[in-house]
């Protein structure tokens, strides 16, 4: 009984013995798969940490991190490289951006971290007048999108006055809009609003308005004329004064950047009756009759004549009688001084010819005459001379 306890005693010391040398045998592996690790500083997307691995090479690390590596990522060392004790790799995610430049869109992948660090990346310049969305010191978010519009010279005229510019606009109501400038109702813009513009366009504003104008205008009076047997021909009496009317007339008139390119009359209205000139006009014909107290017919004697045209300076071309000279240049007539020779005589001067008295002058006292020559060449031939004069009736 004793041999059967001891015996009993021994295989279980020898069954605790043999499971505590497994266990220190794990232990042991354990520590030594352990201390057999490979010491790794990793930088991911910004963020350190420290890590121990088994893996060959940094893509078999990634894995074991599970995390996917894509072609566009940064990452260094290369993913083929070799895992060694206290290596530094540092990885960036390359993230999905949309670039839209001026209406052109373009995908790419990148690692940058922020909108200026991708322009730079992409190599975009841009100056102080363009236009970029979201800003500049942003950071990239996946699947962002960034707006790029370039700015542009572009010459506006405003009532006139032109102007330089930079813009992104894309069209003309886009630039007004951008500019703050404002139409009003009647104003025109050249080209519409809704043409595009670019490079070196100009855009033409016209000021338009509207404005009433009141002026007042003279209404000329007419000339009545009424035949009088009683006045020798070719004369006129006034009988009654013409006196001027006036009117006032409103307009609506069109302006474009100040200056007026249209008017329309919209009413008018009666300030002042015209009243019209009434002129009697002479019928009797002097040139058929004699003065009473006529020189005898026949009667010849000497006059000293000088000569005349219808043009000299202060003439009106009209005779005493009324005769119009002007019109009727191949006319004989001479001037007289009645008392010698009445008017409405027909007489026949020498060198002269048939003519008759049918006009005065201021200068034409006693035995003067003048005589009218049609030009003033012929007046100066004739000059002053003393002639026979004849009356004939």
């Amino acid at each position: 009984m004793k041999n059967l306890f001891f015996m009993s005693l021994s295989g279980r010391n020898l069954t605790i013995a043999i499971a505590s040398f497994v266990v220190l045998l794990t232990t042991l592996g354990i520590l030594f798969f352990e201390e057999s690790k490979k010491t790794v500083a990793m930088t991911l997307n910004g963020e350190q940490k420290v890590v121990k691995t088994h893996a060959d090479t940094v893509k078999e690390l990634f894995d074991e991190l599970d995390v996917s590596l894509r072609s566009q990522d940064y990452l260094f060392p290369k993913s083929d490289a070799k895992v060694k004790d206290h290596l530094n790799v540092i990885w960036k995610q390359a993230k999905q951006v949309n670039i839209v430049k001026d209406n052109e869109k373009k995908t790419i992948w990148t690692t940058a971290g922020t909108v200026a660090e991708l322009l730079k990346e992409q190599k975009i310049d841009l100056n102080a007048h363009d236009q970029i969305s979201p800003k500049p010191e942003a950071a990239i978010q996946n699947k962002l999108k960034v707006g790029i519009k370039k700015a542009f010279n572009l010459t506006y005229v405003d009532k006139g006055k032109a102007q330089q510019v930079w813009t992104t606009s894309t069209t003309v109501a886009d630039f007004l809009t951008q500019r703050d400038i404002k139409l009003n109702p009647l104003d025109r813009v050249e080209p519409a609003l809704t043409e595009k513009v670019k490079d070196n366009s100009v855009v033409n504003i016209i000021r338009v308005e509207k404005v009433t104008d009141v002026v007042e205008e003279p209404v000329e009076f007419a000339v009545v004329t009424k035949k009088d047997e009683n006045l020798t021909k070719g004369t006129e009496k006034t009988l009654k004064a013409g006196k001027q009317g006036s009117i006032s007339k409103q307009f609506e008139v069109l302006l474009e950047n100040g200056k007026e390119v249209s008017r329309k009359l919209i009413s008018e209205r009666m300030i002042a009756e015209k009243q019209d000139k009434v002129v009697a006009v002479g019928t009797k014909d002097l040139s058929l009759q004699v003065s009473r107290g006529a020189v005898e017919t026949g009667k010849e004697f000497y006059v000293t004549a000088t000569a005349y045209t219808a043009n000299c300076n202060g003439c009106s071309g009209r005779t005493a009688t009324g005769l119009n000279l002007r019109t009727n240049p191949n006319m004989k007539v001479i001037a007289v001084d009645p008392r010698i020779i009445p008017l409405g005589t027909k007489v026949y001067v020498e060198g002269y010819g048939y003519a008759v008295a049918a006009d005065t002058g201021g200068a034409i006292k006693g035995y003067i005459i003048d005589v009218f020559m049609a030009s003033n060449s012929d007046a100066y031939r004739w000059g002053r001379k003393k002639v026979k004069i004849k009356i004939l009736n």
